[in-house]
């Protein structure tokens, strides 16, 4: 039995189709940010406290530099004397990871899934 030559060239140019389609996507990959400013603090701040529902958050100015992962625990509401008023948090701490996308610092929530793209920062890929 021999196949159609047509049947052939069908086959081929699906092959071909899947994988220019695989290589249009962005390679994502875990980074860092490299060089931070005060813009892509401000930007990475933004981004979380967004996430949080509009929630202050303070920030170390090397957050994301050294890893890609970033977690951030809630504040203890203190009494006067600093004496925590709900004792000990039992709230489990949001978890963010940054990741490069072509060209774009991308921060993901990792309880929602959600992404944004931070604006005037750069990075790098991280490997490990």
């Amino acid at each position: 039995m021999r196949a159609a030559p047509g049947a052939f060239f069908v086959a081929f140019a699906l092959l071909a189709a899947g994988c220019r389609t695989a290589r249009s996507e962005p390679r994502e990959v875990r980074a860092v940010i490299v060089s931070p400013t005060d813009a892509s603090r401000a930007a990475l701040a933004a981004a979380v406290s967004a996430a949080l529902h509009g929630a202050q958050v303070t920030l170390a100015g090397d957050a994301l530099t050294r890893s890609s992962t970033l977690t951030v625990e809630r504040t203890q509401v203190r009494d006067a004397s600093g004496v925590p008023v709900q004792g000990r948090e039992l709230g489990t701490p949001e978890r963010f990871r940054l990741l490069k996308r072509g060209g774009a610092c991308v921060l993901v929530h990792e309880r929602t899934g959600r992404t944004v793209v931070l604006e005037s920062t750069t990075c790098t890929a991280r490997d490990g």
